[in-house]
């Protein structure tokens, strides 16, 4: 059986929260709730005593003047209060939209800026998957809460307006109808529950389809679709997911069927009992004909007033439970300090040491780095190579920031990192990480990483070092070509080899103190490799520098080399000092070269 979800905030809180929300982005949203549940009694009230009144008038033989003076003011009031409340309506939806966009905007300010753990974190990638299905579109809970809301003040104010109505009346009948209406709610929770309970399972089924859909449509995968003939296998498994549904939806309306016919019974229940009473008062009290279809509109109209508090509660607490998905990844704790961080301090050079580091991935069995000691010395040229799984890129990501040691501790400048302000911190490095994103930007925004105050000059003679300049001139746009076609139809693609040169660019343009590349030049042959790494260590002179690579011929230029393996440093030295040694990198750099001399790469 699957336990019970326990939100960490409850629904006051919660409403609270969005009020403030409301409040900080969009204040008409707060008026436009209360004015639309006024504006929607009024207008019940006007339609509850037009026929009445009408009636009465017909009743006492008025005279036709006043009979249609009557017809004109609570036509004349229709008319008011309808416009009122579509105005409203109208100029209701945006303001709603611009407070799930805040809600929107801080989930991704937390998404981009938090500790860089967390994204490998599952609970806080499936709070952050929770939290983006609460404000996927207007009728998800950040938004249609309102609407909830609405809809509440509205039934709690006509229901407190019938009751003075209704007084007149035996509160046994209302008690009747107070009880059919919360049979017939209960009865309804069922199905409705059972909704929200698969609400999972059928957001499954929706992102099959869309991410078939979407890989589908890919560029990326266009050629592997059409060289092996997957067209109808994505069929097939898009048929098979629609399928699925298709059972889950008929699953869903079985349930429905039962709730539907208690309510049937209900209703024929209440409007009998009060069509008798009524039809009683009117033989026996005297009870006009007019004020018959008075309270007999009431007696309905208030039912719907009590279900409507009973409906409206129910989803208010759904909605709830959303919203409060949407705080708890807000609130997600953060391993990194950032503004309560000590500041940087500045310094001509800066040196990096790990002390006896451990550090262990959440759920491994063993070590990826093992009480590892290094310093990094102030403008060395270190290179970190190994065997694909070695620990490089963990021990990179370490000395970066990225990550915290399990054990030990990393120093900048014999000070643990782990007190600075992170994003302070992150200032320091230039890096080309092996995955990189590339944004659907001009290719000058795409180096200087920014839309304002871009230093043209400073981003051409990037480009130019990391060899794609001859590429830029004979770009229609030059440095305003958009990259990418995801957003702008007019943007070129680049290879795999142009896209790492790219990157290169942008790191150089940074022009952080410290400067490392895990592996960007993967895509590229070892001729090219080895070109881009001798350019870089002409550009970075007198900067500290971190090269990784598994191809130990592209690094022979550096200071320092170390070969990684099994989470520890096995060898250290120069090129020629290794290959001296004759130990494991010697015989993996004689294993390259052979393969390099066939003809082949490794």
């Amino acid at each position: 059986m699957k336990k019970k979800e326990k939100p960490k905030y409850n629904t006051v809180p919660n409403i609270g929260w969005m009020v403030k929300m409301a409040w900080n982005s969009s204040r008409r949203v707060l008026l436009f709730c209360v004015l639309t549940a006024v504006l929607e009694v009024l207008l019940n009230l006007v339609q509850l005593y037009l026929a009445p009144e009408v009636l009465a008038k017909v009743e006492q033989k008025t005279s036709v003047q006043d009979l249609l003076v009557t017809i004109g003011i609570f036509t004349a009031a229709l008319f008011l209060v309808q416009g009122c409340k579509e105005y409203v309506k109208t100029n209701t939806l945006f303001p709603r939209v611009d407070v799930r966009t805040a809600i929107i905007g801080k989930i991704a300010e937390k998404c981009s800026g938090t500790s860089y753990p967390n994204t490998l974190s599952d609970p806080f990638l499936k709070l952050r998957e929770k939290a983006h299905l609460a404000c996927e579109g207007n009728e998800q809970a950040t938004e249609h809460i309102w609407e909830t809301l609405t809809q509440l003040l509205k039934n709690v104010g006509g229901l407190l307006i019938y009751l003075t109505i209704l007084s007149r009346m035996d509160p046994v009948l209302l008690l009747v109808i107070i009880a059919t209406c919360a049979i017939g709610f209960l009865v309804s929770l069922y199905p409705n529950n059972w909704r929200y309970r698969h609400r999972e399972e059928e957001e499954a089924y929706y992102q099959k389809k869309s991410y078939i859909r979407l890989k589908a449509e890919s560029m990326e995968l266009a050629k592997d679709i059409r060289i092996f003939g997957l067209q109808n296998w994505m069929n097939e498994l898009l048929d098979q997911i629609h399928n699925l549904y298709l059972d889950f939806t008929l699953r869903g309306e079985r349930v429905e069927v039962l709730a539907d016919l208690t309510e049937v019974v209900m209703t024929m229940i209440r409007n009998g009992i009060a069509y008798v009473y009524l039809i009683n008062m009117t033989l026996n009290e005297g009870l006009s004909v007019s004020s018959f279809l008075l309270y007999f509109t009431a007696v309905t109209t208030f039912t719907e007033w009590v279900m409507g508090i009973l409906r409206e509660l129910g989803t208010l607490q759904k909605e709830s439970l959303d919203i409060s998905r949407v705080r708890e990844f807000l609130d997600y704790p953060e391993p990194f300090l950032f503004e309560k961080g000590e500041t940087v301090p500045k310094a001509t050079a800066y040196e990096l040491k790990m002390d006896q580091v451990s550090f262990r991935y959440p759920g491994a069995d063993a070590d990826t780095i093992h009480e590892m000691k290094l310093t990094v010395h102030p403008g060395e040229k270190l290179a970190i190579v190994g065997l694909n799984g070695a620990g490089k890129t963990t021990l990179v990501k370490l000395l970066c920031g990225l990550l915290d040691p399990t054990q030990g501790a990393v120093l900048l400048n014999g000070k643990d990192i782990r007190t600075f302000n992170r994003r302070e911190y992150y200032g320091l490095f230039s890096a080309v990480f092996q995955e990189f994103s590339v944004l659907d930007v001009t290719v000058a925004e795409q180096v200087a990483q920014t839309t304002e105050n871009i230093d043209y000059d400073k981003v051409t003679d990037c480009l130019e070092k990391a060899g794609l300049i001859s590429m830029m001139e004979k770009l229609p746009q030059g440095l305003k070509t958009h990259v990418g076609r995801e957003v702008y139809l007019d943007g070129i693609l680049f290879s795999g080899g142009q896209t790492q040169r790219l990157m290169l660019a942008r790191a150089l343009y940074k022009d952080g103190p410290i400067l490392l590349l895990d592996e960007p030049t993967a895509a590229l042959d070892p001729i090219a490799e080895n070109d881009i790494y001798e350019k870089y260590s002409a550009m970075t002179t007198g900067k500290t520098s971190l090269f990784i690579s598994h191809r130990l011929a592209s690094t022979r230029f550096c200071d320092r080399i170390i070969f990684v393996a099994d989470g520890g440093i096995k060898e250290e030295g120069t090129h020629e000092s290794l290959l001296a040694a004759g130990g494991a990198y010697a015989e993996l750099f004689e294993v390259q070269s052979r393969y390099y001399q066939e003809g082949k790469e490794f």
